[in-house]
């Protein structure tokens, strides 16, 4: 998930518990919490509010965070200030990635990934047709941009690469921010990397024709997902164990309630009313892709696997790491 300095706060409002109750089509707590007192959750999500969060948002909206005695406060801050925060046990809880994980228990931070948000890693690598994309092995000698050599765009890029057999040395990185559209509608970049969920609907919207390279297509690695620290586990299971269950309600609802959770959305999201609207559905559908999962939530050992290695041969890690103490299946595990 990308970065912003934007914050916005949503604070819990009581009559959400009672209001909630009154709404249709809203999965039920199999094991609502019975404590009285409540948690105040401040979350890091590692981007701007998007409709990549709307789970989020109908576990705010219809009360699934209430419910489980939990006060959240949706924080857009940057990724790796979450992962500090969460480390240093400033914070209970950050959103982030598979590779965030690892680099920073290499560094000494106890955090452990607790929830798959995505199942699949969403990156990816998009060109106009005259590049002939095809294949990884085709992005060798190309112009690349990507927000910069930090986080999933950097570490998927690479993977892709690995899959090419084509190095580093063997392409030119463009650091460019956040405007891969822009970038290669105007030609600074020969190809562009992206999350799939995202940048090529909106080129599509906009009548280009693309094509695409799925990291997901090549390799599975561990993805987005909801990261605490060692401490909160030993002393506060139960508080992991009510988050990760109103996010997986709101996962459930936003699957099988589209287009009413979009709506909910037009409430958490400035400007989402004036967005095209086309363009935002056809987002949230795409993401809704990422959640989707035999069992939602469950982290693959071997995804945790193949990015451990990833980083190893990048020189990211120095050396191996014990990755199972890095995430636990505990709290999504029936």
């Amino acid at each position: 998930m990308r970065r912003s300095t934007f914050i916005i706060t949503f604070f819990l409002l009581s009559a959400l518990a009672s209001a909630c109750a009154q709404r249709t089509n809203v999965p039920q707590s199999d094991n609502p919490s019975t404590q009285s007192q409540i948690d105040a959750v401040r979350l890091p999500m590692g981007y701007i509010p998007n409709v990549q969060f709307a789970p989020f948002y109908v576990a705010q909206d219809y009360g699934y965070f209430s419910e489980e005695k939990i006060a959240v406060e949706f924080d857009y801050s940057f990724e790796t200030d979450g992962i500090a925060l969460v480390g240093a046990n400033n914070l209970q809880f950050t959103m982030a990635s598979g590779e965030q994980i690892l680099l920073a228990r290499a560094q000494g931070l106890p955090v452990v990934y607790v929830m798959a948000y995505y199942h699949a890693y969403p990156v990816g690598v998009v060109a106009f047709p005259d590049q002939n994309l095809k294949t990884p092995s085709d992005l060798k000698g190309k112009k690349i941009g990507l927000p910069g050599l930090f986080g999933a765009n950097y570490i998927g890029l690479r993977a892709l690469l690995k899959v090419g057999e084509v190095s580093e040395a063997d392409v030119i990185l463009d650091s460019i921010g956040y405007n891969q559209v822009e970038a290669l509608i105007a030609g600074q970049d020969q190809a562009v990397v992206i999350y799939a969920n995202n940048e090529p609907i909106q080129l599509a919207a906009q009548g280009y024709t693309v094509d695409l390279l799925k990291v997901a297509d090549y390799v599975q690695l561990a993805s987005n997902g909801l990261v605490t620290n060692e401490r909160t586990l030993t002393e506060n299971p139960d508080l992991v164990r009510r988050m990760t269950r109103a996010i997986l309600r709101g996962m459930t609802y936003v699957i099988q309630n589209r287009d009413k959770a979009y709506e909910i959305c037009t409430k958490y999201i400035p400007g989402l009313t004036e967005s095209d609207e086309r363009v935002q559905r056809e987002i949230l559908r795409a993401t809704v892709e990422y959640w989707k999962a035999q069992q939602m939530g469950f982290s693959d050992p071997q995804a945790w696997q193949n990015m451990h290695d990833l980083l190893l041969e990048m020189g990211l890690l120095q050396s191996a790491l014990p990755i199972e103490q890095a995430y636990t299946n505990q709290f999504v595990t029936p």
